[in-house]
């Protein structure tokens, strides 16, 4: 069965009380590696569709995941409640494949060219990602209701907003994996290059 590419995105948020002092933040990026077994580009291709990451509708050349927590400070001024700070915390990970033998000399010349097309790939997925993260800070800092003892009501009205911006989040990844693995879009070209004598 021929790999596809899909994107797996694992969304997790937490609330804490913890007071966030500042508001500008960095990503944390790691990238997994899984062995692929062959010499040949045919034989390569065929080891990623047998051992690259499993998702739900099967065996994927690569993806990306991230996992991103908050600090939110609420803070009661009155009866009123307004969310001061949040910062966030991204860890994004890249899964890829890796040969686990040494590549003739054209051989290595042709992965390296589809590697870094699939590295390149993924880097947008990550950036989309921390466009996420800006879009969701940027509607929760200073967010307030001047009747919520306890709170409640700005909790629940960012909740209300999260929800339209992940929909829109999950979108944009789908759309952009359509068309970079429809006939003629990147990453078919990169597989047909690589496949390719």
């Amino acid at each position: 069965m021929k790999p596809t590419y899909r994107l797996l995105a694992l969304l997790l948020f937490s609330v804490s009380a913890l007071p966030a002092a500042a508001q500008d933040w960095q990503p944390t990026e790691r990238i997994d590696h899984y062995n692929v077994n062959g010499t040949t580009p045919m034989a390569l291709y065929q080891s990623i569709g047998e051992r690259g990451p499993k998702l739900s509708l099967g065996r994927v050349i690569a993806h990306t995941t991230f996992k991103l927590t908050w600090q939110r400070d609420y803070q009661q001024q009155g009866a009123a409640c307004v969310l001061a700070t949040a910062k966030p915390r991204l860890i994004i990970t890249y899964t890829l494949p890796k040969p686990a033998q040494k590549l003739a000399p054209d051989v290595a010349a042709k992965w390296k060219a589809f590697y870094e097309g699939i590295v390149e790939h993924e880097k947008l997925h990550g950036e989309f990602m921390r466009d996420l993260t800006q879009q969701i800070q940027d509607v929760s800092i200073g967010l307030r209701d001047e009747n919520d003892p306890g709170c409640k009501k700005v909790r629940a009205a960012l909740q209300a907003q999260l929800k339209p911006i992940s929909d829109a989040h999950v979108a944009r990844h789908s759309e952009y994996d359509r068309v970079e693995m429809s006939p003629g879009g990147a990453v078919h070209q990169l597989i047909l290059s690589f496949l390719n004598p």
